[in-house]
């Protein structure tokens, strides 16, 4: 999901820990990885709206909506198309024509959240921000020629890298995982390592997608199954950084929605945990 509208530095913020509010012991640990692990973040979607308390519905350049123009994509994100229904988070891309950025008329309107801050607010606003740990989505994705949804993270110094994309999908191959690290090298160039996995149709069902990062390494799951591994310790993120989950309509990426493309479209979440690893 690379592409920044701008660049703005601001000061690094304090961690937020949202404690868990439940019971069930599947939340006391992540999929896939064993030892002891504590959970900071939780968001079941229980209640009957979305929790500002926890959650953004734009990219801390939000103005009356926002996008990615680095990425040139065709749609921008409102706080109407996200919702939530019978403990579901629901993020809703529609073709429908609204002013934008500096008066554009965007073709698309879609939906994300982040647990980062909004533009106007100081450091202390971000809603939960995290240096390493365990991060983990249950949900079902869109297919479709344009689709593009992700699960991602940021840092909450407002810069564009380092950025490690947990999940990415391109709906016109719902069979291929998409797994990125972006970072800046010595000479402030902007790199990418990544990896495509072939799986099964993943907008078919529902699925648990997550990344363990440590010092030593950032480790991509599917469905507690291990995908691959970064292990180049030079580049391993030790700033703390923001979860993101949108659904973006084209780009340079996925290319253009065309007549196949079935709207409304819509990523549906089942909940969003972050644990940290106990280090004895």
């Amino acid at each position: 999901m690379s592409g920044y509208l701008k660049h703005l530095i601001a000061p690094a913020c304090l961690s937020v820990a949202f404690a868990a509010t439940s019971a069930n012991a599947e939340t006391a640990k992540p999929h896939g990885v064993d030892g002891a692990y504590f959970l900071v973040f939780e968001d079941e979607f229980t209640g009957p709206e979305l929790d500002l308390k926890r959650w953004t519905t734009c990219y801390w350049w939000d103005k009356n909506g926002c996008t990615n123009l680095g990425n040139n994509e065709l749609q921008w994100y409102l706080p109407d198309n996200v919702s939530v229904r019978d403990g579901t988070l629901i993020l809703t891309a529609r073709p429908e024509q609204v002013p934008g950025w500096e008066g554009r008329i965007f073709d698309y309107t879609s939906g994300m959240v982040t647990t980062g801050r909004y533009y106007e607010e100081d450091p202390s606003e971000t809603r939960f921000e995290s240096t390493y740990g365990f991060f983990e989505m249950r949900a079902k994705v869109p297919s479709g020629q344009g689709l593009w949804p992700a699960f991602w993270m940021l840092p909450s110094t407002r810069e564009s890298k380092p950025e490690i994309d947990i999940m990415e999908l391109l709906g016109h191959r719902p069979d291929v995982l998409e797994l990125h690290f972006h970072y800046r090298n010595e000479n402030g160039d902007s790199r990418n390592v990544g990896h495509e996995v072939r799986v099964s149709d993943l907008s078919a069902d529902w699925h648990v997608y997550g990344v363990e990062w440590s010092p030593e390494a950032i480790v991509w799951y599917l469905d507690g199954k291990e995908m691959w591994r970064h292990e180049d310790t030079s580049r391993i993120p030790n700033e703390p950084l923001y979860m993101i989950l949108n659904l973006a309509v084209g780009g340079n990426w996925p290319g253009d929605p065309d007549e196949t493309t079935v709207f409304p479209a819509e990523m549906k979440v089942d909940y969003v945990r972050a644990w940290q690893k106990l280090r004895l």
